[in-house]
Formats: structure tokens, C-alpha cells, sequence
């Protein structure tokens, strides 16, 4: 059982060493605003299309901004689930998924 757990363990860390290299990008307005994460939901970047600038509609853009990072949080958040569901057995771990 011991051996079990040292190799979930060592399952783990690789899993989260592989979480911590991906990139996620999410969208909002069709593609119009687009936000990069990395796997330590660091926000890299965000890309918007020179249509969706209109300095009358500034509340527009913000929100397509918070759509676009919220996009891209749910994705990371679907990859670090099933990362870790495959290395736990879909065992609910708190601080792990």
C-alpha cells in the first residue's frame, strides 16, 4: 500500500510539473478578445481585434475581457481535473483539482 501512495505521489508531482507548462486560451465576442493562461492561472496575454475597440462602448470591451479570462479559467480548470482524475482514480482530494 506504501508503494501505492510514493508512486500517486510521484504520479502527482509529474502531473502538476506538465500542468505548469500549459497554456489555455479562452475567447469572447466570436474571437474578438482573447486571453492566454498558463497552468499556474497566470493571465500571459490578452488579444483584442481592433473591431471590438470602440472608445464609446468602453463597458463592452471590459466585459468581452472578463468573458475571454473566465473562458480560458474554465478550460485550465476542465485540464487540471482530468489530469488529476487520471493520476487519484477520481478520487476527490481537496487541493488537488
Amino acid at each position: 500500500m506504501l508503494k501505492q501512495v510514493q508512486d500517486m505521489q510521484a504520479n502527482m508531482l509529474k502531473a502538476q510539473e506538465e500542468l505548469a507548462q500549459t497554456n489555455v486560451e479562452g475567447s469572447a465576442g466570436g474571437g474578438m478578445v482573447t486571453a492566454r493562461l498558463n497552468g499556474k492561472q497566470e493571465l500571459e496575454s490578452i488579444t483584442l481585434d481592433r473591431d471590438v475597440v470602440d472608445p464609446d462602448d468602453i463597458e463592452m470591451l471590459q466585459d468581452l475581457i472578463v468573458a475571454a479570462v473566465n473562458d480560458a479559467q474554465r478550460k485550465l480548470q476542465e485540464i487540471t481535473q482530468e489530469k488529476m482524475g487520471a493520476v487519484t482514480g477520481g478520487l476527490q482530494i481537496p487541493g488537488l483539482t
